[in-house]
């Protein structure tokens, strides 16, 4: 069982490990859902730098940084558990900031090294950019963090009051402190949803999964639907019909009431439509309620049996430290025990209509999900701003920039997308006056003065409007990576341009052509003028040598035209 101490005023909670090593964990409510978006990865790097004087041990050590906890862990002796809760400790007081610049640059490659998985997107197109969506979008907060923002991060969360110390093993290691400062217990943040209707969906583009998650209330039952899911899904796409490799779902407490169930199935590009309706089908039959008892059985007999591993405490502790963290209860194992003995087939079936109701769907490619009742999450607003227009660069283009003292609106034909200042999640500044603007929906509004009539008074009164804590540094970007209007529909000036290779090649070799008819022609007209005007044969010959000159001179005034064209990308 679990049992729950003190050490330095920071809660401790205690469980058996008999069948492992020493296990601790220092625990802090704080992640990156707490972050802003112009501020996301401040806990990531802060987590690096803690634990940068470790280097190469002969223990095992790590950090991780979630949505609403960031852990610090390891195992090893009773000796080695106590140095390394005391190291963090005191680094976290006295951070590195001579390997600020260094970090940065480890969680850049990091990030750029990961192939990003079905969640991130899934978080994005539900959350936004704020709280629980941020985890999906880059850590911009590493070109601008710096060591009072880090100082200030650190005070505010990594406190005695937001910790929890959890370890496996019988008792705390002798010498462990945890010299922590003060301060009060960070409350979750709260969820906000970017869609304005569910269920719904999105196009994965080209991602070969299909992809759900919903939110539904915290308990037991939804647990077990979330493993009779997995099973139905595994059934359906990879044993029956041979569609999918993976096929999975995972059931994640959220911190507040609720909790996230997400699944996923993985699919070739022939057999997207497939997977897709699969996965639906599954979807709708737990839905409807055609959930088989075996399922529930075999399910529940399989929670039952990691309740009865001698290390299952063990393992949970960490799982524990979020509910204490967050105010959530953390039941004893016969509590535990009692609430699976109780789940009916009726009360997975209610979350599977919970689910239902609350699901986002990501589909591959471009296909549309409104035939199995999803609707399509927005990709542009509902509304637009007023005032100054800038039009597009680009002839024929009826976009155009609405620069207006409350936000900025991308004037798309029947999709307009605006982002308000007061709902800016970051404003990205390019030193080339480049600018984008993304909105706590996660819809984003490029300002780039080279594809529209931007002036630079308009891009100042960006910057001056939008608060400074959103701008978001970015680095000189090559002129070749400058967005500009398609060559081929510009402006361009009148005269000839440089012909390409095979251009030049073809005038060329018309030129070589024509120089000696036009030579034969001067020569003939000569002797028909000095000699006999009507012999029948010599205007034969002028008529031939004619048509060969006007044969040659179409290819070289056709060339020649296209000259004076703009160049195609």
């Amino acid at each position: 069982m679990i049992t729950q101490t003190e050490v330095d005023g920071v809660p401790t909670l205690l469980a058996p490990n008999p069948n492992g090593p020493l296990i601790a964990g220092l625990t802090f409510r704080v992640g990156q859902a707490d972050e802003t978006l112009a501020r996301a990865g401040i806990t990531h790097l802060l987590e690096h730098l803690a634990l940068h004087q470790f280097g190469l041990t002969d223990y095992h050590y790590n950090g991780s940084t979630g949505a609403v906890v960031t852990h610090f862990h390891t195992q090893g002796s009773p000796e080695k558990v106590a140095a390394f809760v005391n190291g963090v400790c005191a680094a976290l007081g006295n951070l590195p900031m001579d390997r600020l610049d260094m970090e940065k640059g480890i969680l850049r490659t990091e990030r750029g090294s990961r192939t990003p998985g079905y969640g991130e997107p899934l978080a994005v197109w539900r959350h936004g950019a704020v709280g629980y969506g941020l985890p999906g979008h880059p850590e911009f907060g590493l070109r601008s963090v710096g060591p009072d923002d880090l100082r200030a991060w650190a005070a505010r969360y990594f406190t005695r009051e937001n910790a929890v110390l959890w370890i496996a093993g019988d008792a705390v290691p002798a010498g462990l402190r945890l010299d922590l400062p003060g301060g009060t217990r960070q409350p979750v943040p709260p969820a906000w949803s970017a869609l304005p209707e569910t269920p719904a969906y999105f196009c994965g583009g080209a991602s070969r999964i299909v992809a759900f998650d919903a939110v539904v209330r915290r308990s037991v039952a939804a647990g077990i639907y979330t493993a009779v899911l997995e099973r139905e899904l595994f059934r359906a796409l990879r044993q029956e019909d041979g569609l999918s490799y993976m096929a999975t779902a995972t059931y994640s407490p959220r911190g507040d009431d609720h909790a996230m169930i997400t699944a996923a199935a993985d699919a070739l590009p022939d057999k997207h439509g497939a997977v897709l309706g699969g996965f639906v089908d599954v979807l709708a039959k737990l839905r409807v309620g055609r959930i088989e008892q075996a399922d529930l059985d075999t399910v529940c007999a399989a929670t039952e049996e990691t309740y009865s591993r001698a290390d299952f405490d063990a393992a949970r502790l960490p799982g524990a430290a979020l509910n204490h963290l967050t105010g959530q209860p953390n039941l004893s194992t016969d509590e535990m025990r009692a609430e699976l003995k109780a789940v009916t087939l009726a009360d997975v079936h209610a979350v599977a209509v919970e689910a239902a109701g609350t699901a986002l769907l990501m589909v591959p490619g471009s296909r549309g999900a409104e035939w199995a009742g999803f609707a399509a999450a927005p990709t542009h607003s509902t509304s637009a701003v007023t005032g100054r227009r800038a039009a597009s660069r680009t002839a024929g283009d009826e976009t155009a920039l609405v620069i207006g003292p409350y936000g900025v609106t991308l004037d798309q034909p029947g999709a307009p997308v605006t982002v308000e200042y007061a709902n800016c999640a970051a404003l990205l500044v390019w030193p080339d006056g480049g600018r984008q603007l993304i909105g706590t929906d996660a819809l984003f509004v490029p300002v780039e003065p080279t594809m529209y009539g931007v002036t630079a008074a308009d891009v100042a009164a960006i910057d001056n409007i939008v608060p400074a804590d959103r701008h978001v540094p970015m680095p000189a970007r090559d002129p070749e990576s400058i967005p500009v209007p398609p060559a081929e529909q510009a402006v361009v000036p009148k005269g000839l341009r440089l012909p390409r290779w095979y251009e030049a090649l073809g005038l060329l070799f018309f030129g070589i052509l024509a120089l000696p008819l036009l030579l034969f022609i001067v020569v003939q007209g000569i002797l028909m003028v000095t000699g006999d005007a009507d012999d029948p044969d010599s205007w034969l010959f002028m008529g031939v040598l004619l048509g060969l000159t006007a044969g040659v001179a179409w290819p070289i005034v056709a060339l020649l035209r296209r000259l004076r064209r703009p160049l195609r990308r």
